[in-house]
């Protein structure tokens, strides 16, 4: 299908291109990528058939206005590329910072928090775990690059993982099958192709669970251009094909031109939806969000991308949340005044799209400052920024990082949307804490639903008697609101006095197969290695009113009790800890017996 066949079909009189885009055909001629690694990024525009160059104009300077765009892609097969596993660090051993590689960019002082407004968390932690580890191992050792910024996407067979500048994916099993530098210091750089420079920052990455995809997003900002570049696998396996798009990402408002730092990355039937910190690339001020739509239809055939392009001048650092079951409109978090989080939505994304935003009073909350580490270290959680958010069937999870007074705490929260924007305004429904006792700090916790009604959640832990930690943990629908379990260690650094930007947040998610597993992605500092990654796959108990569904077919039957029966012998706890105990007893049987004589929901 020809460009100007998708730009009727949707009806987009108002494409924001050059003259001409809109009758360009999908066989456009590129510009070819420059081989070796340049200082700035090579040009990478579209041309007409008379050799014209196409500059894409995001002009964003009057309220609500959407600007819109067109790319062609690059076409890839990673079975193709001559060194399947390439070595992901720098070959002099240097570390760098990616701040100090990127252009001045300050977020605006924000006005002091005042965290006393009456409400506060629901629940901390119980003593009895919730949470069954089930497998872990290590990903892409220091890159060089600080702070790491680890991202994960699970897929039926495979675990992708993301570090700055770095990507690879992996068996369940943790068998490393592809590792790859992103930018033009690879051999090949996984972007080079499409015309990616050497310094690409801030990846995020998700498994599609709608379409059984990939993807994956990187920025670039270079001396006066700016782009979102994403690749989409053409099925579940990412061995293969991969359809990559390389964006403009230029903003202007009025006279000043802005890019995009800091992304949040979700995904919901219809659209991929990215978001970022706009910093100034002509000057030194900030514009607030840029929230990016694509429509995902094109880019899963390795058709010419459609997408829109907003701005909300007064948010920062906005979350894209990852969408499960049928949404309305896709839904987006960022912290608020301290006493609020701010919710954004948009509606009709793919042909008129248009941003709400609403503040939902939460308990009252301060900036995380920095978490102490043994050995003398300090290092950064980033303030009370989102981490992450996740929509099921009505209801939105996320969490960040506050101070409670005397420490940092990991804190999440569970949203009922109703039908905001439409009507009314999301509600509270709960909140929690990660309190682990005096001096202990906990942050970056990452949460996500499951579909029975779970709620997992990794996060890291240190004081000055401790090295940083990774956890886990989760809470099923029979626990207390705000309550989570009893948190389980992943692993524990070997290294002391880890120090600076760290980081900058953890992820997790929940496996396609049975659509209850997690897998999760924190990161520990290590003798010899510096931060390492770290993947771990874990069970949360469910709810005993459907904790006898065992082999989770959503229908009751003797499978279910020879599952139990073996889960039982077996001492396996997330399958047969049918009362949360901690202990496998006849309690637990008598449980399970009333579980399933009352069925489940």
């Amino acid at each position: 299908m020809s460009i100007a066949r998708i730009c009727g079909a949707l009806g987009l009189s108002a494409i924001v291109l050059a003259a001409g885009a809109c009758a360009l055909d999908r066989d456009v001629a590129r510009v070819p990528a420059l081989a070796a690694p340049v200082p700035a990024a090579p040009e990478y525009k579209l041309l007409t058939e008379e050799g014209v160059v196409q500059e894409q104009v995001f002009d964003l300077t009057a309220d609500g206005a959407v600007a819109w765009g067109v790319t062609v892609p690059e076409i890839i097969d990673t079975r193709d590329f001559p060194v399947q596993i390439q070595p992901v660090g720098p070959a002099d051993g240097s570390t760098h910072r990616t701040k100090d590689i990127l252009p001045p960019h300050t977020r605006p002082q924000a006005a002091a928090k005042d965290p006393f407004n009456g409400l506060f968390p629901d629940a901390t932690i119980s003593s009895v775990p919730r949470a069954t580890l089930n497998s872990q191992f290590s990903a892409l050792d220091s890159s060089g690059w600080n702070p790491p910024d680890p991202a994960l996407a699970v897929g039926p067979d495979h675990v992708l993982v993301t570090v700055n500048q770095s990507l690879a994916w992996y068996t369940k099993g943790g068998t490393l099958q592809f590792s790859a530098i992103m930018g033009s210091q690879g051999s090949p750089g996984f972007f080079e192709g499409i015309g990616a420079g050497n310094f690409t920052f801030d990846p995020k990455c998700f498994y599609d669970h709608e379409a059984g995809r990939f993807v994956i997003v990187v920025l670039e900002a270079y001396t006066s251009t700016a782009y979102i570049t994403l690749a989409i696998s053409d099925d579940s396996d990412p061995n293969g094909v991969w359809y990559k798009y390389r964006t403009d990402a230029v903003i202007n408002v009025g006279a000043d031109t802005f890019w995009w730092d800091y992304p949040g990355a979700g995904y919901d039937a219809d659209a991929y939806y990215f978001t970022s910190n706009l910093f100034g690339l002509n000057n030194n001020g900030f514009a607030g969000t840029g929230f990016r739509v694509y429509d995902k239809a094109p880019l899963l055939t390795g058709a010419p991308a459609v997408y829109a392009t907003l701005r909300d001048g007064g948010s920062a650092s906005v979350q894209a949340c990852q969408h499960f079951g049928a949404n309305a409109e896709a839904f987006f978090v960022s912290e608020g005044s301290g006493t609020t989080l701010r919710f954004h939505a948009i509606s009709d994304p793919l042909t008129a799209p248009t941003l709400n935003a609403v503040d939902v009073a939460v308990p009252g909350y301060s900036g995380a400052g920095s978490s102490p580490v043994l050995g003398g270290g300090s290092i950064s959680v980033v303030g009370s920024r989102i981490m992450n958010c996740a929509w099921r069937n009505g209801n939105v999870v996320a969490g960040h990082s506050v101070w409670d007074g005397s420490k940092n705490v990991a804190r999440w929260y569970e949203f009922d949307m109703g039908d905001w924007p439409d009507s009314g305004s999301p509600t509270l429904d709960q909140s929690g804490e990660i309190d682990m006792g005096s001096g202990i700090y906990t942050y970056f916790p990452a949460v996500y639903p499951n579909a029975d009604g779970s709620i997992g959640m990794v996060f890291g832990r240190s004081s000055t008697s401790e090295r940083v930690s990774m956890y886990v943990t989760g809470r099923n629908t029979d626990d207390l609101p705000g309550e989570m379990g009893d948190p389980v260690l992943v692993r524990t650094g070997t290294r002391s006095g880890t120090d600076g930007r760290w980081g900058d947040y953890y992820d997790i998610a929940v496996d396609p197969d049975d659509g209850t597993t997690f897998w999760a992605v924190g990161q520990t500092d290590e003798n010899g290695i510096g931060w390492d990654p770290r993947i771990a796959s874990f069970s949360v108990i469910p709810g005993a009113s459907c904790f006898a569904d065992c082999n989770g077919s959503g229908n009751l039957n003797i499978d279910d009790v020879d599952c139990f029966v073996a889960a039982f012998v077996a001492n396996n706890l997330a399958l047969a800890d049918c009362d949360g105990s901690g202990n496998l007893n006849i309690d637990d049987v008598d449980c399970f017996v009333a579980g399933f004589v009352a069925g489940c929901p």
